[in-house]
């Protein structure tokens, strides 16, 4: 079935494929007479968005594998309801309302684990700053302040670091994250500055520091 056909995404450690599904959802989709108009449509929508709702996904849970399967999951969504709401009106705004589909298989996937278990990425990006002994004053000194800058973005609560990534780095609007996290607009806008705030004064932190250490040495 041409609209099912493997979508590829691009998280940031790599590739990685989202395969085609079984019969099951080989039915005919609800936004065309026949099927074909929406299964060509329903194709470009999966490969315009799938590495936004990888990252969205990704940003929520932290793990690569349940990243995929919330895509997966999405795109089934949508593959059988179409671009419509609860009342059967077309959606106008569909990256918002792709986001929002992944962000709810999402949650549906984090509230299946098991309580207390960290998502195995994080917990090896921990143990590989641990081992290779470098600190963030270690990184800030080496003028990698990209890296820096990622760990802390990834150190901040999620209320703060979700509304920050969909809006900085997907470059999504206040109203589209606001549709895809089912948060007032204005929250957006507040959590957003909140989270800049809070990493300028982290970094600043941090830099005050490193140059304390590099005095004391001097």
């Amino acid at each position: 079935m041409g609209a099912m056909q493997a979508v590829e995404l691009e998280p940031e450690s790599g590739r990685s494929a989202v395969g085609e599904e079984p019969s099951a959802v080989e039915e005919v989709g609800p936004n065309s007479p026949g099927g074909e108009v929406w299964d060509v449509r329903f194709a470009a929508l999966a490969e315009e968005y799938s590495r936004l709702l990888f990252r969205v996904a990704y940003g929520l849970l932290r793990n690569q594998h349940d990243a995929e399967d919330a895509v997966q999951e999405a795109l089934l969504r949508i593959y059988r309801t179409g671009l419509r709401n609860d009342q059967g009106v077309e959606i106008a705004d569909e990256k918002a309302y792709l986001a929002r589909t992944v962000w709810r298989a999402g949650l549906d996937i984090a509230a299946r684990r098991p309580k207390g278990i960290e998502p195995i990425e994080a917990q090896g990006e921990r143990r590989e700053l641990v081992a290779s002994g470098r600190s963030a004053e270690d990184e800030l000194a080496e003028e990698d302040e990209r890296a820096l800058i990622r760990h802390l973005i990834d150190s901040l609560p999620d209320t703060l670091r979700l509304p920050l990534v969909l809006s900085a780095i997907e470059e999504m609007t206040s109203r589209e994250v606001a549709a895809a996290m089912e948060i007032p607009e204005g929250t957006v806008r507040t959590r957003v500055m909140r989270a800049r705030a809070e990493l300028r004064k982290r970094f600043e932190t941090i830099r005050a520091r490193t140059k304390t250490a590099a005095d004391s040495h001097g």
